[in-house]
């Protein structure tokens, strides 16, 4: 299953799909041009335990860096895995 990007004006979404079933996904906000604002995460029962978060994760991180952004952890889920791992230090805006 592979995480889509979705994205326009000032807000986007990472998610998963299957039969246009909505799995999972990570939402965030862009109010500018160097910021991104992760808001919410949100797991299917389907695929807990799995490291979909973190994916989804690792998916946010990988566009922040291309685009140079920095990650404003609104989601509880990003804030602590952004406290837990370093390999997120270069896109956490503090």
């Amino acid at each position: 299953m592979n995480i889509q990007h979705k994205h326009k004006e000032n807000s986007g979404a990472f998610i998963m799909e299957d039969n246009n079933e909505l799995l999972a996904e990570m939402v965030y906000k862009q109010p500018n041009n160097d910021t991104m604002i992760i808001e919410h995460t949100e797991i299917s029962e389907k695929l807990k335990g799995q490291g979909v978060g973190v994916k989804l994760l690792n998916s946010a991180a990988d566009y922040a860096r291309k685009e140079n952004l920095k990650i404003v952890p609104a989601c509880s889920f990003v804030l602590a895995m952004f406290n837990k791992k370093e390999e997120y230090k270069d896109v956490w805006k503090k």
